[in-house]
């Protein structure tokens, strides 16, 4: 089947760095002209794990996908682009379920060890004679894992990999996202594979820290969507032997592929420009100040100035005092409030210090110390902007 895609792929095939794992992608008709179906697996027994949307209108691949980890370790995960099979009702729970069966049945495997994924368009059901022809046209490889990240993007504009190397062992990973980002988890989708042992129920341990130091500290839109999971996958073909310090390294080595792929997103957000950094200190407690943080980074008004270049910092301040977490409104006392951006002090002591920043680069660095506690917590957000605003004005049409 001929593969028309719509840029040159940068893709390296980071997911499949770690010894022992295979992918492939093939353009299957989902959509008009690019690849948009992809499978990953493991060549030798894995175990794994998967953290998936809080969001409590969930599509098929996400119901089926719990499921599946429910019964049995995954060995493969089977990702479509274009239409996310949510809303579908029960035709669409039996097409995820279709899809996890023909994929199983192509590798050998039992259905409840494949994994489905599927993100585009919401109230749309998947082309199934398309879907399942597809699948028999893909081969996977060693080689594959770049055609796999090009053929779960949407309204991205770049793959997103990741790969670390340490003590002999190897952890890649791939992800999507542009749009509808905001935790829990952040529409994207991410695929970590690695050939570092972990036993049976291990792995969900350490993904779920990798992700709640990653992908649920980062915001584009606010909009939590129905589809989005992570999933790692471990074989050890590595050989290294486990130690309490290579566990340590290896959860290191996750939270960096994490982060890295997490940090990729944003930058990548739909009609971003400029890319928050932002750093909260001094909060009550940890809690507080991931919710001082968090609503920073959704605050449409600090993100539209933040398109502008606009050092309107009191938004900042507007957003902070309106936190709101468990128990009630966070702590915040203006007069220990110090507020810097870019590095550049702008209040303190419950006055502006009358200094002036300017805010000329991609990156914007917000950090703000509540000085009342030991608390603190850091986000990643993106601007809003007239681009985001096209392309979700028309995103069907």
């Amino acid at each position: 089947m001929a593969v028309a895609v719509m840029r040159p792929s940068t893709a390296t095939g980071a997911v499949t760095a770690a010894r022992g794992f295979a992918a492939g992608a093939v353009h299957a008709g989902i959509r008009k002209s690019r690849l948009d179906l992809a499978v990953v697996r493991s060549l030798v027994p894995a175990v794994g794990a998967g953290m998936f949307t809080a969001n409590r209108v969930q599509a098929a691949p996400v119901t089926v996908s719990k499921a599946h980890l429910a019964r049995a370790e995954p060995q493969a995960v089977v990702i479509n682009s274009g239409i996310a099979n949510a809303a579908t009702g029960k035709q669409g729970e039996l097409d995820a379920l279709a899809t996890a069966a023909e994929t199983a049945s192509l590798l050998g495997i039992d259905p409840e060890q494949v994994l489905v994924l599927s993100t585009g368009v919401i109230g749309v059901k998947l082309p199934m004679p398309k879907l399942l022809a597809g699948l028999g046209e893909i081969e996977v490889s060693p080689d594959g894992g770049g055609e796999a990240a090009e053929a779960v993007l949407t309204t991205d504009t770049f793959a997103k990999e990741a790969v670390v190397r340490r003590g002999g062992f190897t952890v890649g990973g791939m992800a999507k996202g542009a749009g509808m980002i905001h935790p829990y988890l952040a529409t994207m989708l991410a695929v970590v594979t690695t050939d570092y042992p972990l036993g049976a129920g291990e792995a969900h341990g350490f993904l779920k820290r990798a992700v709640n130091q990653s992908f649920n500290r980062i915001s584009v839109d606010g909009e939590c969507s129905t589809n989005d999971a992570v999933i790692v996958l471990a074989n050890g073909e590595s050989g290294v032997e486990r130690t309490a310090a290579t566990d340590n390294e290896f959860a290191g080595a996750l939270g960096e592929v994490c982060a890295d792929l997490a940090q990729q997103i944003v930058a990548d957000g739909e009609g971003a420009t400029v890319l928050l950094e932002i750093e909260v200190n001094g909060a009550a407690t940890a809690g507080e100040a991931n919710a001082i943080a968090r609503r920073i980074a959704t605050s449409p008004l600090v993100k539209t100035a933040a398109f502008g270049r606009d050092p309107n910092w009191g938004r900042i301040l507007a957003a902070a005092g309106s936190a709101f977490c468990a128990g009630g409104f966070a702590q915040v006392d203006v007069d220990r409030l110090e507020l810097r951006m870019n590095g550049v002090a702008l209040f303190a002591d419950g006055e502006p210090t009358g200094a002036e920043v300017l805010l000329e680069s991609a990156t914007c660095r917000i950090e703000l110390d509540l000085g009342l506690g030991t608390g603190s917590a850091t986000y990643l957000a993106s601007d809003l902007t007239y681009d985001y605003v096209r392309i979700n004005a028309e995103y069907t049409t």
